[in-house]
Protein backbone atom coordinates (compact mmCIF):
# COMPACT_ATOMS: atom_id res chain seq x y z
CA UNK A 1 0.00 0.00 0.00
CA UNK A 2 1.43 3.11 -1.20
CA UNK A 3 1.32 6.39 1.54
CA UNK A 4 -1.64 8.54 0.51
CA UNK A 5 -1.98 12.09 0.54
CA UNK A 6 -5.44 12.29 -0.55
CA UNK A 7 -7.88 13.93 1.46
CA UNK A 8 -10.95 11.89 2.37
CA UNK A 9 -14.48 12.98 1.36
CA UNK A 10 -15.14 13.89 4.72
CA UNK A 11 -11.87 15.93 5.00
CA UNK A 12 -12.75 17.44 1.18
CA UNK A 13 -16.18 18.86 2.62
CA UNK A 14 -14.20 20.67 5.63
CA UNK A 15 -11.86 22.36 3.39
CA UNK A 16 -14.33 23.44 1.09
CA UNK A 17 -17.00 24.59 3.95
CA UNK A 18 -13.54 26.83 5.43
CA UNK A 19 -12.77 27.73 1.98
CA UNK A 20 -16.24 29.07 0.94
CA UNK A 21 -16.67 30.74 4.92
CA UNK A 22 -13.42 32.26 3.91
CA UNK A 23 -14.25 33.92 0.72
CA UNK A 24 -17.64 35.03 1.17
CA UNK A 25 -17.96 36.12 4.90
CA UNK A 26 -14.40 36.47 6.11
CA UNK A 27 -13.32 38.29 2.97
CA UNK A 28 -15.55 40.84 3.44
CA UNK A 29 -14.56 41.99 6.53
CA UNK A 30 -10.78 42.52 6.02
CA UNK A 31 -11.23 46.04 3.61
CA UNK A 32 -12.81 47.91 6.82
CA UNK A 33 -11.03 45.84 9.64
CA UNK A 34 -7.92 46.66 7.68
CA UNK A 35 -8.38 50.55 7.05
CA UNK A 36 -8.76 50.90 11.08
CA UNK A 37 -5.57 51.64 12.83
CA UNK A 38 -6.56 51.19 16.43
CA UNK A 39 -6.29 47.20 16.33
CA UNK A 40 -8.74 46.65 18.76
CA UNK A 41 -11.26 48.29 16.75
CA UNK A 42 -9.74 46.26 14.16
CA UNK A 43 -10.49 43.05 16.01
CA UNK A 44 -14.21 44.04 16.94
CA UNK A 45 -14.97 44.52 12.93
CA UNK A 46 -13.91 41.05 12.40
CA UNK A 47 -16.78 40.07 15.02
CA UNK A 48 -19.89 40.00 13.02
CA UNK A 49 -17.31 37.02 11.04
CA UNK A 50 -16.92 35.41 14.05
CA UNK A 51 -20.23 35.16 14.62
CA UNK A 52 -20.92 33.32 11.55
CA UNK A 53 -17.82 31.01 11.73
CA UNK A 54 -19.65 30.45 15.25
CA UNK A 55 -22.91 29.25 14.18
CA UNK A 56 -21.62 26.96 11.74
CA UNK A 57 -19.05 25.04 14.32
CA UNK A 58 -15.19 26.46 12.71
CA UNK A 59 -14.77 28.52 15.99
CA UNK A 60 -14.87 25.84 18.34
CA UNK A 61 -14.06 22.73 15.32
CA UNK A 62 -11.24 21.64 17.64
CA UNK A 63 -13.43 20.58 20.36
CA UNK A 64 -14.50 17.09 21.04
CA UNK A 65 -17.98 16.60 19.80
CA UNK A 66 -19.18 15.25 23.20
CA UNK A 67 -19.35 18.73 24.32
CA UNK A 68 -20.87 20.32 21.69
CA UNK A 69 -17.87 20.73 19.60
CA UNK A 70 -17.24 19.63 15.91
CA UNK A 71 -14.70 16.90 16.79
CA UNK A 72 -12.42 17.97 14.16
CA UNK A 73 -8.59 15.71 14.75
CA UNK A 74 -5.68 18.09 14.53
CA UNK A 75 -5.21 17.30 10.62
CA UNK A 76 -8.87 18.34 9.86
CA UNK A 77 -8.63 21.23 11.82
CA UNK A 78 -5.29 22.07 10.41
CA UNK A 79 -6.98 21.89 6.48
CA UNK A 80 -9.71 23.99 7.67
CA UNK A 81 -6.88 26.53 8.80
CA UNK A 82 -5.25 26.92 5.48
CA UNK A 83 -8.21 28.24 3.96
CA UNK A 84 -8.89 31.11 6.54
CA UNK A 85 -4.92 31.84 6.72
CA UNK A 86 -5.04 32.69 2.95
CA UNK A 87 -7.91 35.05 3.81
CA UNK A 88 -6.79 36.38 6.85
CA UNK A 89 -4.46 34.66 9.63
CA UNK A 90 -5.61 36.99 12.58
CA UNK A 91 -8.86 35.56 12.02
CA UNK A 92 -7.47 32.20 11.88
CA UNK A 93 -5.65 32.91 15.39
CA UNK A 94 -8.44 34.12 17.35
CA UNK A 95 -9.97 30.60 16.86
CA UNK A 96 -6.66 29.35 17.32
CA UNK A 97 -6.91 30.47 20.58
CA UNK A 98 -10.25 29.01 21.63
CA UNK A 99 -8.06 25.59 21.54
CA UNK A 100 -5.36 27.12 23.54
CA UNK A 101 -7.71 27.94 25.92
CA UNK A 102 -9.73 24.92 25.78
CA UNK A 103 -7.74 21.72 25.16
CA UNK A 104 -5.83 21.91 28.30
CA UNK A 105 -9.26 21.64 29.89
CA UNK A 106 -9.91 18.57 27.23
CA UNK A 107 -6.84 17.02 27.94
CA UNK A 108 -6.22 17.10 31.62
CA UNK A 109 -9.64 18.39 33.19
CA UNK A 110 -12.10 15.68 34.96
CA UNK A 111 -15.34 15.25 33.55
CA UNK A 112 -17.31 18.09 35.99
CA UNK A 113 -15.15 20.56 34.24
CA UNK A 114 -15.47 19.39 30.72
CA UNK A 115 -19.35 19.55 31.24
CA UNK A 116 -19.08 23.23 32.92
CA UNK A 117 -16.21 24.76 30.79
CA UNK A 118 -15.92 23.01 27.46
CA UNK A 119 -19.52 23.05 27.64
CA UNK A 120 -20.05 26.63 28.17
CA UNK A 121 -18.01 27.82 24.95
CA UNK A 122 -20.22 25.61 22.46
CA UNK A 123 -23.42 26.60 23.61
CA UNK A 124 -22.77 30.42 24.18
CA UNK A 125 -26.57 31.96 23.65
CA UNK A 126 -24.36 35.31 21.92
CA UNK A 127 -22.40 32.73 19.99
CA UNK A 128 -19.23 35.17 20.60
CA UNK A 129 -17.71 32.80 23.49
CA UNK A 130 -13.95 33.66 23.58
CA UNK A 131 -11.14 31.63 25.22
CA UNK A 132 -7.56 32.57 25.84
CA UNK A 133 -4.03 31.41 26.89
CA UNK A 134 -2.63 33.05 29.22
CA UNK A 135 1.27 32.15 30.50
CA UNK A 136 4.45 34.17 29.71
CA UNK A 137 4.85 37.28 31.94
CA UNK A 138 6.46 40.69 31.56
CA UNK A 139 10.23 41.14 31.81
CA UNK A 140 11.25 42.79 35.15
CA UNK A 141 8.55 40.79 37.46
CA UNK A 142 9.50 39.09 40.38
CA UNK A 143 10.75 35.75 39.75
CA UNK A 144 9.70 36.45 36.28
CA UNK A 145 11.04 36.07 32.81
CA UNK A 146 9.05 35.15 29.69
CA UNK A 147 8.36 31.36 28.88
CA UNK A 148 10.02 31.88 25.42
CA UNK A 149 13.19 33.38 26.73
CA UNK A 150 13.90 30.30 28.74
CA UNK A 151 11.32 27.27 28.72
CA UNK A 152 13.75 24.90 30.79
CA UNK A 153 14.48 27.65 33.75
CA UNK A 154 10.73 28.30 34.30
CA UNK A 155 11.91 30.22 37.84
CA UNK A 156 9.81 32.60 35.09
CA UNK A 157 6.58 32.24 36.20
CA UNK A 158 5.70 34.83 39.18
CA UNK A 159 2.42 34.45 39.16
CA UNK A 160 1.21 32.89 42.62
CA UNK A 161 -1.95 31.29 43.36
CA UNK A 162 -2.68 30.71 47.14
CA UNK A 163 -5.01 27.89 48.77
CA UNK A 164 -7.12 29.77 51.05
CA UNK A 165 -9.82 27.92 52.45
CA UNK A 166 -12.07 27.10 48.67
CA UNK A 167 -9.75 29.43 46.34
CA UNK A 168 -6.44 29.84 45.37
CA UNK A 169 -6.26 33.74 45.45
CA UNK A 170 -3.92 34.97 42.19
CA UNK A 171 -1.37 38.15 42.47
CA UNK A 172 1.00 38.98 39.76
CA UNK A 173 0.85 39.46 35.93
CA UNK A 174 0.81 38.11 32.83
CA UNK A 175 1.72 39.78 29.28
CA UNK A 176 0.58 38.26 25.56
CA UNK A 177 -2.70 36.28 26.72
CA UNK A 178 -4.18 35.21 23.37
CA UNK A 179 -7.60 37.01 24.09
CA UNK A 180 -8.91 40.77 25.54
CA UNK A 181 -12.05 40.31 24.36
CA UNK A 182 -14.15 42.18 22.21
CA UNK A 183 -14.10 44.86 24.78
CA UNK A 184 -10.76 44.48 26.27
CA UNK A 185 -12.33 43.38 29.02
CA UNK A 186 -10.78 39.91 28.72
CA UNK A 187 -12.12 36.97 27.07
CA UNK A 188 -15.22 34.83 28.69
CA UNK A 189 -12.22 32.28 30.32
CA UNK A 190 -8.43 31.85 30.21
CA UNK A 191 -6.04 29.31 31.06
CA UNK A 192 -3.60 30.80 33.53
CA UNK A 193 -0.15 29.28 34.18
CA UNK A 194 0.67 29.98 37.60
CA UNK A 195 3.10 28.75 40.48
CA UNK A 196 1.08 26.76 43.25
CA UNK A 197 3.79 24.94 45.17
CA UNK A 198 6.92 26.17 46.49
CA UNK A 199 9.40 24.40 44.36
CA UNK A 200 11.94 26.93 42.28
CA UNK A 201 13.87 25.56 39.41
CA UNK A 202 12.97 24.32 36.28
CA UNK A 203 9.11 23.98 35.87
CA UNK A 204 8.48 22.79 39.01
CA UNK A 205 5.14 23.91 41.41
CA UNK A 206 3.21 25.33 38.55
CA UNK A 207 -0.34 24.36 37.58
CA UNK A 208 -2.99 25.45 34.93
CA UNK A 209 -6.05 27.32 36.66
CA UNK A 210 -9.32 28.44 34.98
CA UNK A 211 -9.93 31.71 35.26
CA UNK A 212 -13.25 33.56 34.29
CA UNK A 213 -14.25 36.77 32.90
CA UNK A 214 -16.08 39.12 35.78
CA UNK A 215 -13.48 37.17 38.55
CA UNK A 216 -12.76 40.39 41.05
CA UNK A 217 -9.85 41.49 41.12
CA UNK A 218 -8.54 40.54 37.46
CA UNK A 219 -7.86 43.24 34.91
CA UNK A 220 -7.38 43.45 31.07
CA UNK A 221 -5.25 46.32 29.51
CA UNK A 222 -2.28 46.79 27.02
CA UNK A 223 1.43 47.83 27.41
CA UNK A 224 1.87 51.71 28.10
CA UNK A 225 4.60 52.13 25.42
CA UNK A 226 1.65 51.67 22.83
CA UNK A 227 4.40 50.39 20.85
CA UNK A 228 2.09 46.78 19.99
CA UNK A 229 -2.12 47.32 20.93
CA UNK A 230 -2.99 43.87 19.42
CA UNK A 231 -5.70 41.78 21.19
CA UNK A 232 -3.18 38.88 21.59
CA UNK A 233 -1.39 41.69 23.35
CA UNK A 234 -3.59 41.76 26.19
CA UNK A 235 -1.64 42.74 30.09
CA UNK A 236 -3.31 40.92 32.49
CA UNK A 237 -3.39 41.76 36.42
CA UNK A 238 -4.26 39.72 39.17
CA UNK A 239 -4.81 41.83 42.48
CA UNK A 240 -5.93 38.99 45.50
CA UNK A 241 -8.58 37.84 42.52
CA UNK A 242 -10.00 34.69 44.16
CA UNK A 243 -10.57 31.70 42.33
CA UNK A 244 -12.56 28.33 43.47
CA UNK A 245 -10.15 25.99 44.17
CA UNK A 246 -12.25 23.63 41.10
CA UNK A 247 -11.00 25.70 38.51
CA UNK A 248 -7.50 23.84 39.25
CA UNK A 249 -6.79 21.65 36.72
CA UNK A 250 -5.80 18.82 39.08
CA UNK A 251 -4.17 16.43 36.84
CA UNK A 252 -1.84 19.69 35.93
CA UNK A 253 -0.71 20.42 39.68
CA UNK A 254 2.91 21.16 39.79
CA UNK A 255 3.24 19.82 36.04
CA UNK A 256 2.34 23.20 34.49
CA UNK A 257 5.75 22.11 32.22
CA UNK A 258 3.28 19.49 30.78
CA UNK A 259 0.50 21.90 29.84
CA UNK A 260 3.42 24.22 28.17
CA UNK A 261 4.79 22.11 26.19
CA UNK A 262 1.66 20.03 24.74
CA UNK A 263 0.25 23.48 24.04
CA UNK A 264 3.13 24.54 21.71
CA UNK A 265 3.34 21.25 20.29
CA UNK A 266 -0.08 21.40 19.32
CA UNK A 267 -0.32 24.50 17.71
CA UNK A 268 3.12 23.29 15.60
CA UNK A 269 1.56 22.15 13.03
CA UNK A 270 -1.45 25.10 12.77
CA UNK A 271 0.83 27.88 12.99
CA UNK A 272 3.02 26.36 9.99
CA UNK A 273 -0.11 25.60 7.70
CA UNK A 274 -1.40 29.19 8.74
CA UNK A 275 1.97 30.40 7.16
CA UNK A 276 1.19 27.86 3.93
CA UNK A 277 -1.72 29.56 3.54
CA UNK A 278 -0.19 32.84 3.76
CA UNK A 279 2.07 32.19 1.30
CA UNK A 280 -0.46 31.04 -1.06
CA UNK A 281 -2.04 33.83 -1.33
CA UNK A 282 1.00 35.72 -1.75
CA UNK A 283 2.16 33.31 -4.61
CA UNK A 284 -1.29 33.32 -6.46
CA UNK A 285 -1.13 37.17 -6.63
CA UNK A 286 2.33 36.70 -8.23
CA UNK A 287 1.61 34.21 -10.59
CA UNK A 288 -1.66 35.89 -11.60
CA UNK A 289 0.43 39.37 -11.89
CA UNK A 290 2.99 38.09 -13.73
CA UNK A 291 0.51 36.83 -16.52
CA UNK A 292 -0.92 39.94 -17.08
CA UNK A 293 1.44 42.58 -16.87
CA UNK A 294 3.92 43.30 -18.85
CA UNK A 295 5.91 46.23 -17.29
CA UNK A 296 7.45 48.67 -19.89
CA UNK A 297 8.58 45.37 -22.35
CA UNK A 298 6.62 43.62 -24.55
CA UNK A 299 6.14 40.33 -23.61
CA UNK A 300 4.26 39.61 -20.15
CA UNK A 301 6.87 39.43 -16.84
CA UNK A 302 5.98 35.49 -16.43
CA UNK A 303 7.77 34.90 -19.98
CA UNK A 304 10.81 35.55 -18.12
CA UNK A 305 12.54 32.66 -17.13
CA UNK A 306 13.66 34.17 -13.64
CA UNK A 307 10.34 34.85 -12.86
CA UNK A 308 9.03 31.67 -13.75
CA UNK A 309 12.03 29.98 -12.02
CA UNK A 310 11.02 32.21 -9.03
CA UNK A 311 7.61 31.19 -8.98
CA UNK A 312 8.44 27.55 -9.93
CA UNK A 313 10.54 27.67 -6.47
CA UNK A 314 7.77 29.08 -4.14
CA UNK A 315 5.14 26.76 -5.31
CA UNK A 316 7.56 23.46 -4.43
CA UNK A 317 8.13 25.37 -1.03
CA UNK A 318 4.28 25.85 -0.41
CA UNK A 319 3.64 22.10 -1.44
CA UNK A 320 5.96 20.99 1.22
CA UNK A 321 4.84 22.93 4.09
CA UNK A 322 0.91 21.66 3.40
CA UNK A 323 2.89 18.02 3.50
CA UNK A 324 5.02 18.76 6.61
CA UNK A 325 2.26 20.28 8.07
CA UNK A 326 -0.65 17.56 7.84
CA UNK A 327 2.61 14.87 8.85
CA UNK A 328 3.12 16.64 12.13
CA UNK A 329 -0.91 17.14 12.39
CA UNK A 330 -1.16 13.37 11.85
CA UNK A 331 1.38 12.46 13.97
CA UNK A 332 -0.30 14.39 17.28
CA UNK A 333 -3.77 12.71 16.02
CA UNK A 334 -1.79 9.50 16.58
CA UNK A 335 0.19 9.90 19.73
CA UNK A 336 -2.59 11.66 21.93
CA UNK A 337 -2.03 15.39 20.36
CA UNK A 338 1.51 14.86 21.91
CA UNK A 339 4.44 15.43 19.30
CA UNK A 340 6.88 18.00 21.45
CA UNK A 341 9.77 17.54 18.58
CA UNK A 342 8.15 16.85 15.52
CA UNK A 343 5.78 19.94 16.05
CA UNK A 344 8.70 21.79 17.13
CA UNK A 345 10.57 21.32 13.37
CA UNK A 346 7.38 21.45 11.64
CA UNK A 347 6.77 25.44 12.86
CA UNK A 348 10.54 26.59 12.86
CA UNK A 349 11.12 24.72 9.13
CA UNK A 350 7.94 26.14 7.12
CA UNK A 351 7.36 29.59 9.11
CA UNK A 352 10.90 30.49 8.15
CA UNK A 353 10.51 28.90 4.73
CA UNK A 354 7.44 30.59 4.07
CA UNK A 355 8.34 34.15 5.01
CA UNK A 356 10.84 33.94 2.41
CA UNK A 357 8.10 32.78 -0.47
CA UNK A 358 6.14 36.10 0.82
CA UNK A 359 9.03 38.05 0.04
CA UNK A 360 10.29 36.38 -3.34
CA UNK A 361 6.71 37.21 -4.30
CA UNK A 362 6.62 40.64 -3.59
CA UNK A 363 9.90 40.89 -5.77
CA UNK A 364 8.27 39.78 -8.94
CA UNK A 365 5.23 42.34 -8.09
CA UNK A 366 7.74 44.84 -7.65
CA UNK A 367 6.58 48.60 -6.90
CA UNK A 368 2.60 46.95 -7.21
CA UNK A 369 2.88 45.27 -3.87
CA UNK A 370 2.00 48.28 -2.00
CA UNK A 371 -1.32 48.73 -3.43
CA UNK A 372 -4.02 47.39 -1.16
CA UNK A 373 -5.31 45.69 -3.76
CA UNK A 374 -2.86 42.65 -3.47
CA UNK A 375 -2.63 42.52 0.11
CA UNK A 376 1.29 42.30 0.35
CA UNK A 377 1.69 44.60 3.31
CA UNK A 378 -0.69 42.32 5.58
CA UNK A 379 1.11 39.40 4.05
CA UNK A 380 4.90 40.51 5.20
CA UNK A 381 3.68 41.57 8.23
CA UNK A 382 1.93 38.27 9.03
CA UNK A 383 4.55 35.99 7.54
CA UNK A 384 7.34 37.86 9.61
CA UNK A 385 4.88 37.51 12.71
CA UNK A 386 4.39 33.92 12.67
CA UNK A 387 7.87 32.93 13.69
CA UNK A 388 8.38 34.86 16.55
CA UNK A 389 5.05 34.10 17.32
CA UNK A 390 4.13 31.75 20.09
CA UNK A 391 6.69 29.59 21.67
CA UNK A 392 9.03 31.98 19.26
CA UNK A 393 11.27 29.66 16.94
CA UNK A 394 14.56 31.22 18.16
CA UNK A 395 13.98 30.44 21.59
CA UNK A 396 11.72 27.97 22.84
CA UNK A 397 11.01 25.93 19.68
CA UNK A 398 14.23 25.77 18.85
CA UNK A 399 15.10 24.73 22.68
CA UNK A 400 12.53 22.29 22.92
CA UNK A 401 14.16 19.82 19.30
CA UNK A 402 17.58 20.65 21.45
CA UNK A 403 16.40 19.27 24.73
CA UNK A 404 14.57 15.98 22.54
CA UNK A 405 17.70 15.62 21.10
CA UNK A 406 19.94 15.67 23.93
CA UNK A 407 17.74 12.95 25.90
CA UNK A 408 19.78 9.59 26.01
CA UNK A 409 17.23 7.43 24.76
CA UNK A 410 16.04 9.72 21.97
CA UNK A 411 15.63 7.52 18.64
CA UNK A 412 16.86 9.63 15.75
CA UNK A 413 14.28 7.55 13.44
CA UNK A 414 11.18 7.70 16.13
CA UNK A 415 8.95 9.93 13.67
CA UNK A 416 10.03 8.14 10.78
CA UNK A 417 9.12 4.72 12.05
CA UNK A 418 5.91 6.74 14.02
CA UNK A 419 7.07 6.09 17.27
CA UNK A 420 5.84 7.77 20.27
CA UNK A 421 8.65 10.63 21.55
CA UNK A 422 7.24 11.58 24.64
CA UNK A 423 8.55 14.36 27.01
CA UNK A 424 7.41 13.63 30.24
CA UNK A 425 9.42 16.96 32.25
CA UNK A 426 11.67 19.86 30.79
CA UNK A 427 14.57 19.34 31.65
CA UNK A 428 18.36 21.18 31.52
CA UNK A 429 19.89 23.62 33.41
CA UNK A 430 19.68 27.24 34.59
Amino acid sequence: MTIDFTMSAAQKAIQVKARTFSESVLASSIHDADSELDLISAFVKRKSAYIEAYRQGIATAMLPSAYGGAGLSCLDFTIATEEISAIDPGFACTVLCNGFGLMPIVWYGDEAQKRRFVRAATSDPDEQYLAAWTAAEPSGEPQATTISENPLAATGIGLTATLRGDHYVLNGRKKWSSGAGWDGLGSNSQIVIARTGREIGYMRGLSAIVVERGTEGVTCGFASDGVSRKPTDALIEFNNAEVPVENLLRATESRGDVVINRNFAWFGPVAAIAAAGVARAAYEVALRLSKRYSGRSIPLITQFGNVGYVLGEVAAKIESARYFAWRAADYLDKHEDHAEILGAMCKLNVTEIMFDCVFKCMQIVGAHNAERQYSFTRNLHDAALLPIFDAGNMTMQRRRVEGVLAADGFNPRGAMDDEPIYVQRMTGSG
